[in-house]
């Protein structure tokens, strides 16, 4: 949409493509239409930013529950594997403990 429409003196004219915002001299933002008459230029960038706002909150806690759940999924399987590792050497233990007790009884 080219056309910047200013309520101040009711006149369309070219929007000015160098800059993002219009410039006071040609119309104050508040006055400022762009695209359809009833869309207040100020109201359009509050809502751009405000609707940016929610996008970038919802990837970063996004970014931070998945990164919390990655956590707390690796620390329960390194906590599985430490109790396997445990059992196995439980029961190293007891064969050990079996054996030399069998050594015992044979030098009797």
């Amino acid at each position: 949409v080219s056309c910047l429409w200013c309520n101040t003196n009711a006149t369309c004219m070219d929007y000015p493509a160098r800059s993002v915002f219009p410039s006071s001299s040609l119309c104050r933002l508040s006055d400022a239409r762009w695209g359809v008459c009833w869309m207040n230029f100020e109201a359009l960038i509050i809502t751009i930013a405000v609707i940016a706002g929610l996008i970038l909150l919802c990837v970063t806690i996004c970014c931070c529950y998945c990164c919390f759940c990655c956590k707390k999924r690796s620390s329960g399987r390194l906590t599985a594997e430490e109790e396997r590792l445990e059992r196995e050497r439980e029961e190293r233990r007891a064969q050990a403990q079996k054996r030399k007790s069998e050594r015992k009884i044979g030098r009797a």
